[in-house]
């Protein structure tokens, strides 16, 4: 069996073109499903659907959020695809499968004031504290993943003209723009801390580790947590929430879905629709809140 799941994992890799991250989901999604198979003396060449359906239970006893089990369907959908299409499997009973509706649940964002706070905390004096400040701007000026981010090249910056050449997902090619701020700070890390980090190294991405290394992107949620805990702010922030709030302050200011759709790299356009769904609402908070005849006394 681990076989099969190493040559569908190189399948992800090399002809779909699948993020490192998203090739360990469903190399997780598959293995715990295999766990279950065991756990209950079933065969997965001869699985039915009445045989899954005891998992799903599981899935939802766990208390896994919709999204988290729509994945796991998901990669074992497409799992089990591969291995009917490689006549390993008779029949794919994932496809009797349905997924969970999704949780209507709005990303959140933040306000501007709110976002002063975190570039306020990076002490521009010293390197880390300048690399620091960057990825808080590049994620705000872009909307960029953190995935992308701490993928970025020094040979996909251009400076003058403050484009960077983004890979997404899939391996997709789309060139984003950066501010004037975004490009300050840029300068300085650069020409300072970023020299310091390297510590006579040589390294072709941008953003470095205290040892002159790519950073992960589990580094950038920590260095992220811990400047949230010297703000005053008490909501929870990701990388995510930067991108969401990159989208939403974009629409808010006027700019076209399809324009907010391409810097996102979203190749559907209802992906982006979601955040209509929070200006709109952002817009009549500010209308009951402030319209004199908005509400009745």
């Amino acid at each position: 069996m681990q076989k099969h799941i190493l040559n569908f994992l190189k399948y992800l890799k090399y002809e779909r073109g699948y993020s490192k991250n998203t090739i360990i989901n469903y190399e997780n999604d598959i293995n715990e499903f295999l766990s279950f198979l065991d756990e209950n003396n079933l065969n997965f060449k001869t699985l039915t659907y009445q045989n899954i359906r005891p998992y799903l239970m599981k899935l939802h006893d766990l208390k896994y959020e919709r999204s988290t089990i729509s994945r796991k369907i998901s990669s074992l959908r497409s799992f089990y695809k591969y291995l009917s299409k490689e006549n390993i499997i008779k029949d794919n009973p994932f496809l009797l499968v349905s997924l969970p509706k999704k949780d209507k649940k709005l990303p959140s964002f933040l306000y501007y004031n709110e976002l002063e706070d975190l570039f306020d905390i990076p002490d521009m004096n010293t390197p880390l504290g300048q690399r620091n400040r960057l990825i808080i701007e590049l994620l705000y000026a872009t909307g960029i993943r953190v995935g992308e981010l701490v993928n970025i090249k020094l040979d996909d910056i251009d400076l003058y003209n403050r484009i960077i050449r983004i890979t997404g997902k899939g391996n997709k090619m789309r060139d984003i723009i950066f501010s004037d701020y975004c490009k300050k700070i840029m300068n300085i890390y650069l020409n300072d801390g970023y020299l310091k980090l390297l510590k006579n190294k040589k390294s072709d991405y941008l953003i470095l580790n205290n040892h002159g290394d790519q950073i992960t992107t589990r580094a950038i949620r920590y260095i992220l947590n811990n400047i949230i805990k010297n703000t005053s702010l008490k909501k929870h922030v990701s990388p995510h929430t930067l991108r969401h709030t990159f989208a939403t302050h974009m629409l808010e200011a006027g700019a076209d879905l399809l324009t907010v759709q391409e810097l996102l790299g979203h190749e559907s356009l209802s992906t982006t629709q979601i955040y209509t769904h929070i200006t709109n609402e952002h817009l009549r908070t500010i209308y009951l809140k402030t319209h004199p005849r908005a509400r009745e006394k």
